[in-house]
């Protein structure tokens, strides 16, 4: 008999309880150390509608992923008729106010973390910009078997691919080869390729990576799947949206003639490697995190930690 039905006994008090044992576990959130600097999420786009309503989601999904971690989103800046940085709104501010106003304010020089999948134009510039503040840059989010994951939800959405392996019914559009389209030039491409192998396992179809940003490229993937034998040939963008002009994936369907899945935008998965990526930079909590949720996608550890430290 429980406490609780005896009469005068005390209510009974909940205690926690003892951490799941076994190798499918989830592991418990480690606590944000008191103290820890920012998370600053580096968005290699002005400030706009559909950036913002983007950003907000991501940064909505980081802070239900681990509770009191502080947040903020620094864009680039919109340069005026005289060049120089026009006034926004404080859910507006460039990385560079960002950083000025933590170090005036004497607070911990935030960690920078930037919302692209891998390599791209706006990185070197960011780097430099932390340096001279002494911040912190992790590595970009991919490549990740969660972004693989999110390419697949995408692409089942957009009816070119099944939800898993375990539906076995038949889709009258699914694509039959599929091109992993990104932007940041060759590097980048080079990049997703790594991430279109691990796409290519979970869909049994071949994946070539191309760049939206290099003429030619993805009629050139394109080609190359058709001369493999795929009929039915889809483009799938490993982009998140900010770092990408609409317009470049609109004209890489337009010209390919291939149905598009959409970009990556606020999913889950995407929130969860910024999570990640930012723990992972923490050494006081990045062993417990990192070993289980913030792997390389080849499985040797976690990402991010060790690179341009903090000075």
């Amino acid at each position: 008999m429980s406490t609780a039905a005896i009469p005068g006994a005390p209510l009974p008090v909940r205690t926690p309880g003892s951490r799941a044992r076994g190798r499918h576990r989830r592991p418990e959130r480690p606590e944000i150390p008191a103290g820890s600097p920012a998370l600053l999420l580096a968005v290699p786009a002005a400030a706009g509608p559909e950036s913002r309503s983007v950003v907000e989601e991501l940064l909505s999904i980081v802070r239900s992923e681990q509770n009191g971690v502080l947040t903020a989103a620094g864009y680039l800046p919109t340069g005026g008729a005289d060049g120089q940085q026009t006034g926004g709104t404080a859910a507006e501010r460039t990385v560079a106010e960002l950083l000025t106003e933590a170090a005036e304010a004497g607070l911990p020089t935030p960690v920078v973390v930037p919302l692209v999948p891998g390599p791209h134009g706006f990185l070197a510039e960011l780097h430099a910009l932390a340096a001279e503040y002494g911040a912190q840059v992790t590595d970009t989010l991919g490549p990740h078997p969660l972004l693989a994951e999110a390419v697949h939800v995408r692409l089942s959405e957009a009816g070119l691919a099944r939800a898993d392996r375990a539906r076995l019914f038949a889709i009258a559009t699914a694509a039959d080869g599929v091109v992993l389209t990104t932007v940041g030039g060759q590097p980048a491409a080079d990049a997703a390729g790594i991430t279109g192998m691990l796409l290519a396992a979970r869909l049994a179809v071949p994946v070539v990576a191309a760049a939206l940003d290099i003429p030619g490229s993805v009629a050139e993937a394109v080609a190359h799947l058709k001369e493999m034998g795929a009929q039915n040939p889809a483009l799938a963008p490993l982009v998140i949206g900010p770092e990408a002009d609409a317009e470049l994936l609109a004209a890489a369907a337009e010209e390919s003639g291939c149905p598009s899945a959409a970009p990556l935008g606020a999913y889950q998965a995407v929130g969860q490697l910024v999570a990640s990526t930012y723990l992972a930079a923490l050494p006081a909590v990045a062993p417990e995190f990192g070993a289980d949720e913030a792997e390389d996608a080849d499985g040797t550890g976690p990402r991010g930690a060790g690179r341009h430290a903090a000075q």
